[in-house]
Parts: structure tokens; sequence; C-alpha cells
């Protein structure tokens, strides 16, 4: 599986939500784009064409489809997320388990137009889902909500320039929203209960994705994938109710403000080797490096605020990450082929920048799938993954430096289900 993280603009400096990346992460993170890929942890996404999926794992691979195909299906994530030794200035719960279960849906089709050229188009969910902490969790001060949805559309085109060669390209039209909610303390005015924060958001934006899928020798074949970075300015509100009136001193006024942030999601790399060991075996390895360096900083402005609220700064300190992966394939019949694999994704949030909008640690994964095709048509697929990670400490202090924010310490250990299932249909 393959890793998104959900990203983090503080809800005290009235930001909005980005959200980018590679993986199955927790009912946050969204890269179930298909059923066959999921069988083998996506190893050999960039160098297998199965079905008309691999528009997205590889745009270059629809030249190996030697017919018109469609292809679609659901993924469903069920994660679970515990917090231990949980410690905080304030009081409150720790109940946990805030990412509820989520169906992702996804759908492609490709088309040849003679024997070079090949087109198609695909619909999917790359980034997406809801964190909702209860309202007395005990660090509702660094978050209580996260909430995103993104879709994308995809027309994509592929040349074949020989039988061992093609190449592709597409370009990705996305639509983001999103929502974020923290509570804010009111004891450093001398007030009582919690103040409220909540922006929300929305952009559209333009990317793209290239590939290039060679046969190198006559049982091997490379694939290489480039998604591009994507330019987002969001758009949205910052409202802020329940804040006592002496927050006025720092600028933190009841009201609702005109909102904007300027962000770069980071581009990714996705390498991969397959190899068909004989008739009945095929191997798949791939690696995914993704730069996710380029989120060191976020500058947020909120038009008619003042003081705190009006231009504000988070460091992010993102580091780059690389994902790796290995899996195999047995034709166990001509209507079956069974599948399975294993996963290791480094998470970009360093000990220091891990939050409790995204406490994540180093993640592993297995999955196992299979393919029945009752005939050369039709072909359904199904996979199952798990997923766990490393124990993750949470630390966060009170960034606002007025108390505003009570600090809040805790260890997470998340682990999820994948299920997902897919339909093929050729002609």
């Amino acid at each position: 599986m393959s890793r998104f993280y959900a990203f983090p603009l503080t809800a005290l400096s009235g930001s909005l939500l980005l959200l980018s990346g590679h993986s199955l992460a927790a009912g946050l993170s969204l890269n179930e784009q298909s059923a066959s890929g999921m069988g083998t942890a996506y190893a050999g996404r960039a160098s297998s064409a199965l079905d008309a999926s691999t528009l997205y794992g590889n745009p270059a691979g629809m030249s190996r489809l030697q017919r018109a195909e469609v292809s679609g299906g659901l993924a469903l994530i069920a994660p679970n997320i515990d917090i231990n030794n949980a410690q905080g200035d304030a009081p409150g719960t720790n109940e946990g388990n805030m990412v509820s279960t989520t169906l992702i849906p996804f759908g492609y089709y490709v088309t040849p137009v003679d024997e070079r050229w090949h087109v198609g188009i695909g619909a999917y969910v790359p980034f997406g889902g809801a964190a909702d902490y209860e309202d007395t969790f005990q660090g509702r001060y660094q978050a209580l909500e996260t909430d995103v949805r993104v879709i994308t559309v995809q027309p994509t085109v592929s040349y074949r320039i020989d039988d061992r060669l093609s190449i592709g390209a597409g370009v990705t039209l996305n639509r983001i929203d999103g929502t974020l909610r923290n509570s804010l303390s009111n004891a450093p005015f001398g007030g009582t209960g919690d103040a409220e924060l909540k922006s929300t958001g929305d952009d559209y934006a333009v990317g793209y994705n290239l590939g290039v899928m060679g046969r190198i020798t006559d049982s091997t074949t490379l694939g290489v994938t480039y998604y591009s970075k994507v330019d987002y300015t969001l758009e949205g509100t910052t409202t802020l109710s329940g804040m006592d009136p002496n927050g006025a001193a720092l600028g933190l006024v009841n009201g609702r403000y005109d909102a904007s942030l300027d962000f770069t999601t980071p581009e990714s790399v996705s390498a991969s080797l397959t190899h068909e060991l004989d008739e009945r075996w095929t191997l798949h390895g791939g690696a995914v490096w993704t730069r996710w360096s380029r989120l060191q900083r976020i500058d947020v402005e909120n038009d008619g605020a003042q003081g705190a609220l009006a231009v504000t700064t988070e460091e992010i300190g993102f580091r780059d990450v690389l994902g790796v992966s290995a899996g195999a394939s047995y034709q166990f019949s001509p209507q079956w082929v069974l599948r399975g694999g294993m996963a290791l994704d480094e998470s970009p949030v360093s000990a220091e920048n891990r939050s409790v909008r995204v406490p994540y640690g180093h993640r592993k994964a297995i999955s196992i799938g299979a393919g029945w095709s009752p005939s050369p048509a039709l072909t359904v697929d199904m996979a199952y993954a798990y997923l766990w990670e490393s124990e993750a400490p949470v630390d966060q202090q009170d960034s606002s430096g007025a108390g505003l924010r009570p600090a809040y310490s805790a260890d997470y250990e998340t682990t999820a289900h994948g299920i997902s299932a897919q339909l093929s249909y050729r002609f």
C-alpha cells in the first residue's frame, strides 16, 4: 500500500488544509486506485499493465491493452488508532479511533485509436478522509477535526514506439475541499470554556503524470512514472467563535475572515520491475520517492484579521521519503491468478514535527489478492491488505506562546484493514 499524508496548517493560524503523498494512511490517506495493484502491495505498479487502472499506475501501460476496456471498483479502508500514555496541561478524554471507515471509488476507460495510439480517462480519489476527535479530547487545542475531499479526473494518451517501448502522459484535473477545527483556551484571559476556530477552503488545480514502460528482455519489464508537483491557492473562510473579549489584545476577535494559502504539493517518482519467472510465476518490485522536503513552511493570510491572525507562519520541516515494495503473482489456472506482496514506507514526519493531525510512524503492509476471469472479456479482482505502524510518540507544546493551546503528549499506535474489489470488461 502506498502513502498519503494529511498535512495540518494549525487552526490558530486561520489556516486551511492540504493533503498529498502516496499510500493507505489510516483513513486519511487514499491511494487505492486498483484492486489488482493492491494484491501485490502495488509492487510492479509502474511496470505492469494488468487492466485499465494502468492509466494511473503508468500511462504508458495503456499501449499494452489489446482492446477497449472499462475498469472500476471500490476500496474499503477500516483503521484503528489507539492513544496511550496521554498527558496534557488540560483535562480531557483520549478515545482514539478518530478516523472512520471509508469507501473509495475509482473508474477508468481506455481504448486503442490505432496500432500505436491509445487514449483513456480516469476518475479517482487520490486524497481524502476525515479525522474527528471527540469534543472533549485532551489534545483538542492542537486539533479536533480534519476533513478533506479530493476528486481527480485524468484524460490520458499513450504511444507505442515499437514492440518493446511505450510512453504516456496524462493531465490531472483536481478539486480539493478541506475543513480544519480545533479549540482555543480562554484561560489566559481569565475566561472559562473553550473558543473554537474552524477553517474551510477549496481550490481547483492542474498537474500531470508522465510514464515510460519498456521490455528490457523477453521476460522483464521496467516502468517509471513521474507525478508532477501541483500549485494550489486555497481560498475560503476562517471563523473564530466563543473567544473571550480580552483575546482582542492578541487580535483574536470573534468573526469570519477570508483566508488564502499558497502552497505546492511535492512531485514523486515511481519505478518498478516486473519479471516473468516462468509461465505461472511473475515477480514484482518497486520504489516510490516523494519530495516532501518542499513543505518546510507555510504562510497564511487572513483578510481583515489583526495581530495573531493577520499573517501567520508555520514551520513544517517535512523530509523526503522512500517507500519500497515487493510482490508476486501465480497463475493458478487459466481463470485464476493469485497475488501477494509487502511494503515498507517511511514517514515524512520527524519526531519533533509529529502532531495529533499526523500521528503516524513508519509503516509496514502485507497484502493478498486474486483475479478471476470467467471469460476473456471479464475479470474480477479482489484484494486484502493489513497495515501497521511503529509506535508514534506525539509531544506538542503550546505553539501560541500565550497559553491558548495547552501542551499535549501521547503515544499513537495505528493499524488498518483494506479491502478492494474491481470489475474489468473488455470489448
